[in-house]
């Protein structure tokens, strides 16, 4: 893409409904600054429309010859151009599609229905470099936001507890993914229960959690029991 044009926003459409389509060309084409250069009906069609068109903002829906033609569409114009400013007017506003289609790397999310006006304004800030989320959508988004970095510590807390193991407890990891019981690790190490109840206690404290299934699952997800067998 080359500079933008200061006098007007070039604006592109993909949707597959016609009579949507349609009126939100003659409502951007109504704005003194605005202009639709482009319209399309699939996200196939948007995706060649982008390599060949001067454009500012993209309006793109997300269901239009699949289910999520308008997020594949996001992704390859992405990968092509970088910085294309995507917006996504939809009517579907689950907290599972808000994210899969901002992380598609769309910079705002419309759920259509809403005012004529309030669009014009998402575009209008979407160009200027600064979106304007509707609430729900920045709720979902900060929410997800705050779980990954949650979710990041607590990762980096277990790896950095794994390299404090010791010996037996990394022996008594072994044991619990092997699935066995801690009368059937006592028995095998010929001690008490107890003793084995209390190493697991430990093991526990070490790494947060409540239960060994816990340590377990973590394990598992992370892909690194071939470390204890």
């Amino acid at each position: 893409m080359e500079e933008k044009n200061e006098e007007k926003i070039r604006i592109m459409i993909a949707d597959d409904f016609p009579l949507l389509l349609e009126d939100m060309c003659e409502l951007i084409d109504k704005q003194s600054d605005m202009e639709v250069v482009g319209t399309a009906n699939s996200g196939k069609r948007i995706v060649e429309l982008a390599k060949e068109t001067e454009f500012d903002i993209i309006l793109m829906d997300i269901e239009m010859e699949n289910l999520n033609a308008g997020i594949t569409a996001t992704e390859e114009i992405r990968e092509q151009l970088g910085n294309a400013s995507i917006i996504f007017l939809t009517v579907h506003d689950t907290n599972e599609m808000i994210l899969t289609a901002m992380g598609a790397g769309a910079v705002d999310y419309i759920v259509k229905g809403c005012g004529e006006e309030e669009i014009l304004n998402h575009i209008r800030n979407a160009y200027a470099g600064n979106p304007i989320m509707e609430r729900k959508v920045h709720d979902v988004v900060m929410q997800e936001y705050v779980r990954l970095q949650k979710s990041e510590k607590s990762l980096l807390f277990f790896i950095n507890n794994l390299s404090q193991l010791t010996a037996t407890e990394r022996a008594l990891i072994k044991k619990l993914l092997e699935g066995k019981t801690v009368k059937e690790i006592a028995k095998e190490r010929c001690v008490e229960t107890v003793t084995v109840k209390t190493q697991i206690k430990g093991l526990l404290r070490k790494f947060g959690c409540n239960r060994t299934k816990e340590v377990i699952k973590i394990i598992s997800d992370l892909n690194i029991t071939h470390l204890f067998l």
